[in-house]
């Protein structure tokens, strides 16, 4: 039972609070329900109700190092009773921010050189594009503005990163995408229209298409490709075999910028510091955000490569300063959780344990869930994972949409404890437990995965 206090809030939460990816009106009217967080241990959260649930998202794919961890909190007050904040603009910094910047070239692939902070990974993907069309004018490219990304890549809810985003979910009456924002064919094997192509038959197949959609517009047009290393909200989809150095042998081609959405990949996830590192590739911007302070405090950044960065030096002795920032790029409470959390993945082993851990509980979920005749596919990579549901797994047939079965599934997992996604575009329950779940965890959240799909799909 709610208290009077509890009650209070959620009316209040009702009335008052416009939450983001919401149903509205059904939340306004009471039809689905509030529930107010109230505090976190390890890869556990607890509600003003009192009930725990292990979360196996993490949030949002990003408490890394788990919840109620004192360190980062000591240095979030630390910074916050030394100096709260001091902008970043005409050369000023904090320890807390070059220190960082420091910490995070050390740890990205060798190639890259400085990093830009800001607060979201919608606003680093922002600053990419922005960085791409500067990078274009100063080699006296002005033609060279287009972006390809990809249907079912997520890079932001902005105006240009929702337009890059290639999900319906965050189209729809938001009059996107916009100009000048492609999207290409998504690298998702299960979902091939061919199924007797193979891995590597498929991602040729990518790789063609792109490369038709660049010829289509002009090479002389297209400035640059984005992807996340591993699809993530569009269904937690790694790529099939040769794909990522079939799609830059088309970039290298073409004089085709390459950035790396590395949000929800970097910093661990994949059993790695970065997805570049784990999948070869060798982009020219990298996205990063989550992981960085594992959420403690918001974060971003954009890590721009050696090469891109002479370009954007040549820019500014050309055209004076650069005219793009943010009144919190580089916030010192920020980057101070951000150095504490980076000193936790290393001190707390999380790298090698996101590989360890991660390919234990995809094995064990393999094994649990794959034999079930609705279970079409059980993928993932590191401390990734997706199950996806289909009505008959020879025909490979999808659940009607309007019958919501990844979204049951997802609701019966939460009464089991344990927390899940249900993702968009498909019946779909993903994944991303904090990285440093065990094993003992991880079978805890097999066996109610398995629980969970047996209460909504019986064999």
């Amino acid at each position: 039972m709610l208290d009077r206090h509890d009650n209070e809030l959620t009316a209040w939460d009702r009335d008052h609070f416009f939450h983001p990816s919401t149903h509205m009106g059904m939340h306004a009217r009471g039809e689905t329900p509030t529930r107010i967080i109230a505090g976190g241990e390890g890869v556990y959260i607890t509600d003003t109700n009192g009930r725990k649930s292990l979360d196996a998202f993490a949030g949002l794919y990003c408490v890394n190092v788990g919840y109620g961890r004192q360190k980062i909190a000591d240095a979030i007050a630390a910074q916050a009773k030394n100096l709260a904040y001091y902008h970043a603009y005409v050369g000023h910094g904090t320890e807390a921010s070059i220190t960082l910047a420091k910490m995070v070239i050390d740890r990205a692939p060798a190639h890259m050189s400085r990093v830009y902070f800001g607060l979201s990974g919608s606003d680093a993907n922002e600053t990419n594009i922005k960085l791409i069309w500067y990078y274009n004018n100063v080699l006296g490219r002005p033609e060279k503005k287009k972006i390809i990304s990809r249907w079912r890549g997520y890079h932001g809810s902005g105006v240009m990163t929702g337009s890059l985003t290639g999900l319906e979910l965050f189209h729809n009456a938001f009059d996107l995408p916009r100009a000048p924002i492609l999207h290409t064919e998504a690298p998702y094997y299960f979902r091939r229209a061919v199924r007797s192509q193979s891995e590597e038959q498929f991602s040729q197949h990518c790789a063609d298409r792109l490369e038709e959609m660049i010829l289509a517009e002009g090479p002389e047009t297209v400035a640059a490709f984005i992807g996340e290393p591993i699809l993530g909200t569009g269904g937690i989809v790694p790529p099939p075999a040769g794909y990522w150095a079939k799609i830059q042998a088309v970039l290298e081609k073409y004089d085709i910028l390459l950035v790396a959405d590395e949000v929800v990949t970097g910093f661990g996830r994949l059993g790695t510091m970065f997805g570049s590192e784990h999948y070869g590739m060798k982009p020219d911007l990298i996205t990063i955000a989550k992981g960085l302070t594992s959420a403690y405090a918001p974060l971003s950044g954009t890590i721009v490569s050696e090469n891109m960065w002479q370009v954007l030096v040549q820019g500014s002795d050309r055209l004076g300063a650069l005219g793009h920032g943010w009144t919190y790029s580089s916030h010192p409470i920020c980057a101070a959780a951000g150095i504490a959390n980076l000193e936790l993945v290393d001190e707390m082993g999380l790298v090698d344990n996101a590989a360890s851990t991660g390919a234990y509980f995809r094995a064990e979920l393999a094994s649990a869930l794959a034999g079930h005749k609705h279970v079409g596919d059980v993928r993932g990579d590191g401390l990734m994972a997706a199950v996806e549901f289909v009505e008959d797994k020879d025909d490979r047939k999808f659940f009607d949409p309007s019958k919501k079965i990844g979204p049951q599934v997802s609701a019966a997992l939460l009464e089991l404890g344990v927390i899940g996604r249900a993702m968009p575009q498909g019946d779909i329950l993903g994944f991303a437990p904090p990285l440093c779940l065990t094993r003992e965890e991880a079978d805890i959240v097999v066996k109610a995965a398995l629980g969970a799909i047996e209460t909504v799909l019986p064999t």
